[in-house]
């Protein structure tokens, strides 16, 4: 503070100078200059508290705070929607011969036989046979309209049935769908179809167990043939899984849940 009296003493000096040059050339008389310091009194007081001001605008946002500690782990929710039905698996092996069971308990004695009768009975019931599997023969050929190859029995089926239910369908009689693996087999049974007035069947081929790979239904791969057309397989809309093939003998991937009719082949060893 000494300083600062200092400083404010020396600039009165310097302007009561200047004032005195001033007055002397206009030939005033000289007058002493009086100077009044003033010298800041002692410090007062502590005043009373002032009342509350009204409250300042709101300030920046903070920054972010830290992450807190993870929180307890909620209810289980609903059960969701059923999703799709999953291809059919592969088929087990077989399983160990269980035990034999209990004796059975005696029979009724039987009728004494007169073996003579029943002797001619089963003759005449093998004759019977085999004209019925002759019958059954043309009946195949000339009826139920069949193709034969050199290995392979086709048989055209008019039911309209979803694939994996067209192919169960084939299986319970000792076959699978139609799996043309080289260009005659493919040609037979375009004509099949064809000549029946048809514009497509189920075939048995699919990509159910891994997309984009197809096989046929007895997982064998597909290496050295296929008829595909143009642009296909597609997988449209996400959901084409097995093919068919229509008149002219190429081949389509389709949805596995529509139905059509569809084909089924046998090995002539296995009829």
């Amino acid at each position: 503070m000494r300083r600062d009296l200092v400083l404010l003493v020396t600039l009165v000096n310097l302007f009561c100078l200047s004032l005195l040059r001033s007055v002397h050339s206009q030939h005033i008389a000289e007058e002493p200059c009086s100077v009044q310091i003033l010298v800041p009194g002692l410090k007062g007081d502590a005043g009373e508290k002032g009342e509350k001001g009204a409250p300042g605008r709101p300030g920046r946002a903070g920054p972010p705070g830290e992450i807190g500690n993870t929180g307890l782990k909620g209810q289980k929710g609903l059960i969701g929607r059923h999703g799709k039905i999953g291809p059919i698996g592969a088929k087990g092996e077989k399983g160990d011969i269980g035990d034999a069971g209990p004796r059975g308990l005696n029979g009724e004695p039987g009728i004494p036989c007169e073996c003579a009768p029943l002797r001619k009975m089963i003759g005449e019931m093998d004759i019977l046979v085999a004209h019925l599997t002759n019958e059954l023969k043309f009946i195949k050929n000339a009826v139920a309209g069949v193709r034969e190859s050199d290995s392979k029995i086709y048989m055209l089926v008019k039911e309209e049935k979803r694939y994996e239910d067209a192919e169960a369908y084939c299986q319970g009689r000792g076959g699978h769908l139609s799996m043309p693996k080289d260009e005659t087999a493919n040609g037979m049974v375009a004509s099949y179809i064809s000549q029946a007035g048809l514009n497509r069947v189920f075939i048995g081929i699919n990509d159910l167990e891994k997309e984009g790979h197809f096989a046929y239904v007895d997982r064998s791969a597909m290496t050295t043939f296929n008829k595909w057309r143009t642009g296909e397989p597609n997988n449209a809309y996400d959901e084409e899984d097995c093919a068919e093939m229509v008149a002219s003998g190429g081949w389509n991937d389709v949805a596995c849940h529509i139905t059509m009719y569809f084909v089924c082949e046998f090995d002539k060893d296995t009829v």
